[in-house]
């Protein structure tokens, strides 16, 4: 249960150099902070995003989850149907995509507009960090792909930290469209490293819209994204309610509200370095420490967020938890996906999307019964909880499968 995920032998055929497959990774984990930077930058900008397009802040919300759902239907689609296809190319036309979603983003006329336009950008967002996990885990030896793939993730971590803050102020600043177009000016950039760096890696071409589907009828791969979104889906519950946990919990003024944000943002860097290397020397219970970890945190961020330090503190820690269990799920459903790896890994992101709605939704639910701004981390403890049960489930028809005769 613990194994790295196999890579088939066409995804390799030569062993890359060093150099090329450093210089690869960086390219593709480029493409995850454009990607991560659009993904997260509209909630930032949503007030200036509500005037520009003369709508409410509530309406202006759907175009948030425009996106997710452009993830969520995208990731088993896109990468389903480009499973065949050589993967270098899969990644750039897939990049080309999230740069044509941006570009009709920035373009966007009106309301209605830009909700179809950030649907169009979700749509590939999964399917690249399939296809850039398999390319990564390709050009590395077995022994470190956890670590090339936690390389990737890293971009989307990183920007976080610096391309969603840059990205805002930018909005802020020049108008919100400036944001957009900024994206479309990193995804371009990505393209050009990719069509120069990313090694020429095949696809499989045996493989079928159907055969990569039935991945979805494997018990593993289900347990594996109900981890994902229910257990993931707590740490959505705290996070989206941060910014009033900091005024009216702690009690400290909006201006606070970026401090905690950074403060999560560098936990998330330190959690995906940290989970690709744990993948690479126990996956599967790695992931069942990195459960109880954010549950336990969670319960933690319940109790303490009344001060600002130690706000900063959980906050910091929940990421570096949150970030690891991000990784570890990812190959852990490249493991458990067989051939259909690049559909696995997709699929982490459609499963996480679900997982903020979720998350949203049920920490809403608590604060709407007058139950406070704590409620939520309690809510999404309970849910790491129910995670944690999928994942013990998984364990146990693991062993029935080892232990089940074998035909003939």
């Amino acid at each position: 249960m613990s194994a790295p995920p196999a890579v088939s032998t066409t995804s390799a055929p030569t062993a890359p150099s060093t150099r090329t497959a450093v210089l690869a990774i960086v390219a593709l984990a480029l493409g995850g902070f454009a990607i991560g930077t659009t993904e997260f930058v509209t909630m930032g900008l949503l007030p200036d995003i509500a005037r520009g397009v003369d709508a409410s802040i509530p309406e202006a919300g759907h175009v948030i989850s425009a996106y997710a759902l452009g993830v969520v239907v995208g990731a088993p689609v896109l990468a389903a149907l480009g499973a065949r296809l050589p993967r270098r190319r899969l990644a750039m036309g897939l990049m080309v995509a999230f740069v044509v979603g941006n570009t009709l983003s920035a373009l966007a006329p009106g309301y209605g507009s830009l909700v179809l336009s950030r649907f169009v950008a979700g749509l590939p967002h999964g399917a690249y960090f399939g296809v850039a996990s398999l390319i990564a885990a390709s050009l590395v030896p077995a022994h470190l792909r956890g670590r090339a793939v936690s390389s990737v993730m890293l971009g989307l971590a990183a920007a976080n930290v610096a391309g969603v803050p840059a990205a805002t102020w930018l909005g802020q600043q020049l108008g919100w469209r400036s944001a957009y177009w900024a994206v479309v000016v990193i995804g371009a950039l990505t393209l050009l490293a990719v069509l120069t760096v990313v090694p020429s890696v095949p696809g499989r071409s045996e493989a079928t819209i159907r055969t990569e589907l039935g991945a979805l009828r494997r018990p593993q791969v289900i347990l594996t994204l109900l981890v994902a979104t229910v257990g993931f889906g707590g740490m959505f519950a705290m996070y989206s309610y941060i910014a009033p946990i900091v005024t009216e919990v702690a009690g400290r003024s909006a201006g606070f509200v970026p401090v905690v944000l950074l403060a999560f943002g560098v936990g998330g860097v330190l959690g995906t370095v940290l989970g690709g290397r744990l993948a690479d020397r126990a996956l599967f219970r790695s992931l069942v420490g990195a459960t109880v970890a954010t549950g336990v945190l969670l319960g933690i961020m319940a109790v303490s967020a009344g001060n600002a330090l130690a706000l900063i503190v959980t906050v910091f820690t929940i990421a570096a938890a949150a970030s690891t269990m991000v990784v570890l799920l990812q190959l852990r459903l490249m493991e458990v996906a067989g051939e259909a790896q690049m559909l696995g890994a997709a699929l982490n992101h459609s499963a996480l999307n679900a997982a903020n709605a979720l998350g949203a939704w049920l920490g809403g639910l608590v604060i709407a019964a007058g139950l406070g701004y704590r409620a939520p981390s309690v809510v999404g403890a309970g849910l790491a909880v129910l995670g944690l049960g999928f994942l013990l489930a998984s364990a146990v028809l693991r062993r029935r499968e080892l232990r089940a005769p074998r035909p003939g």
